[in-house]
């Protein structure tokens, strides 16, 4: 089966090498070209633009975009509904706002060609163990592309969330959730890393202990038992923790529906507190501890 990719990133292009694997027909686009050619090397159809890649996808086509969520993805749908032939399928694979979707698949609609949204987890790790993928669209189209989900994904990995912008919103939680399991494993680490027993703990070999039968084993957990053996202080790390927009959609939505969502919007907010949000709130405290009680005030080094 042939399917176009554009976006070569960590996601998009061991997602074109699994295709490849499975013996479907790839064409790849990416605005950096090396990766065109690395693709290419590797059995792929290589394009060095969008018009010469819409001419290289057979007649009704199959894309998926693995692209970064924003304008980039308006553009390129823009592009592609100028290109493509009627009756094609575009999947945006990325992680896209789902209420983005629909007014995406309309645009699309009166090009004649069907739009999908998909949700992709698993990570560089998809590669070898396979992804799992949350779709959204009309069915039809769904049923089209299964042979490349079954390609793409470890057995029973893919499902039809539903409409437009299910398999989008079924993975902002997913990765609300995700946001929330990190934060307690940050957590709890800390307390016992910075408690009397602190110096004692091997980390790394706790992190193994409760991935062998413990509830709280998981694949994160063992990531993080794997970060540990490469450097059990994480030395080489800046306490900082980028926040990709998943996790303060997933809050968004709680707040829209009056869903209670604690501990996901707490794990939200410490992401903005690694990048440097939280720091004058701290020196507010501080001076409001000194003022009131006279507490100590510890003044920056010069």
């Amino acid at each position: 089966m042939q399917i176009g990719m554009i976006g070569l990133g960590r996601m998009g292009m061991n997602m074109a090498r699994r295709l490849l694997r499975g013996g479907h027909e790839v064409v790849v686009y990416n605005r950096t070209p090396e990766k065109v050619k690395q693709m290419v090397a590797e059995g792929a159809v290589g394009s060095g633009s969008l018009t010469e890649f819409a001419g290289k996808i057979s007649t009704p086509g199959i894309v998926l975009l693995m692209l970064p969520a924003g304008n980039i993805v308006d553009d390129h749908l823009a592009e592609l509904g100028r290109l493509l032939p009627e009756g094609g399928i575009v999947i945006d694979g990325g992680n896209s706002y789902y209420k983005d979707d629909v007014a995406r698949a309309e645009m699309l609609q009166k090009k004649g060609i069907a739009f999908l949204d998909a949700g992709v987890s698993g990570g560089i790790w998809g590669l070898e163990s396979g992804y799992c993928i949350m779709v959204g669209g009309a069915e039809a189209g769904f049923k089209r592309i299964e042979p490349l989900l079954q390609t793409l994904t470890q057995p029973e990995g893919y499902l039809y969330c539903g409409p437009t912008g299910a398999g989008h919103f079924v993975k902002m939680v997913h990765n609300g959730i995700e946001y929330a399991m990190m934060e307690a494993y940050g957590e709890g680490f800390n307390i016992m890393k910075q408690s009397s027993f602190g110096p004692g703990l091997e980390l790394d070999k706790i992190a193994h202990l409760w991935n062998r039968g413990s509830v709280v084993k998981s694949w994160l957990l063992e990531l993080l038992e794997t970060a540990f053996a490469h450097d059990p202080q994480f030395s080489g790390l800046e306490p900082v923790v980028q926040d990709s927009g998943e996790g303060r959609w997933t809050v968004q939505q709680a707040l829209e529906t009056g869903v209670p969502a604690p501990v996901i919007a707490q794990a939200v907010f410490q992401r903005f507190e690694s990048q440097g949000q939280g720091a004058f709130s701290h020196k507010v405290l501080a001076a409001l501890r000194h003022e009131f009680g006279g507490h100590r005030v510890i003044t920056p080094k010069p």
